[in-house]
């Protein structure tokens, strides 16, 4: 099973689509490591610079339709070669999401409210997210500051994250 504890990425933009996740001119790369330097490399965000800000995250925090666009796995795993293995968000395309859990990767969604709670308070401070899957508990810090946000996901997907993947948990079942 994958980590799902590390630096938080604060990306305060909703309808991220795949084309900002991966550039569409990538996906002729075969291997996810081919794909690692072009990750959000299209996204344009006031203050983001990629190759400075991904450095060393484990977790992003978005807004509202993360992953919209192309359905393609080529997102799900540049995110995963650059060690970045959850997504929160108050929504995902629904097709993206998916491709993360097949991928042992975690897209969780948060109510609106929670969402910019964490943005107010954590936002431009280095913050740390410790995950428990098994309270279903998010514990971030930063400066001090120490908070938990509950949080739920299917059991289905519980187990896809937990074999670390479709594939995995395919083996394992049939």
């Amino acid at each position: 099973m994958k980590s799902f504890n590390g630096k938080m990425l604060f990306l305060d933009k909703s309808d991220i689509n795949t084309d900002e996740i991966i550039p569409a001119r990538y996906l002729t790369e075969i291997s996810r490591k081919a794909l690692k330097p072009y990750l959000l490399e299209e996204l344009q965000l006031d203050g983001f610079t990629p190759k400075k800000d991904i450095e060393g995250k484990s977790v992003i925090i978005t807004r509202k339709n993360f992953g919209c666009g192309s359905s393609r796995e080529h997102a799900p795993w540049a995110l995963d070669v650059n060690g970045i293995n959850m997504v929160i968000a108050e929504s995902f395309a629904r097709i993206f999401r998916q491709n993360m859990f097949n991928c042992g990767m975690m897209a969780v969604e948060l109510p609106n409210q929670t969402i910019n709670h964490i943005f107010q308070v954590f936002s431009g401070k280095e913050t740390f997210i410790e995950t428990d899957l098994g309270k279903n508990v998010f514990i971030l810090k930063a400066d001090g500051l120490e908070e938990e946000a509950g949080f739920s996901i299917s059991d289905f997907d519980r187990s896809l994250v937990a074999s670390g993947g479709w594939v995995e948990y395919a083996d394992a079942k049939y």
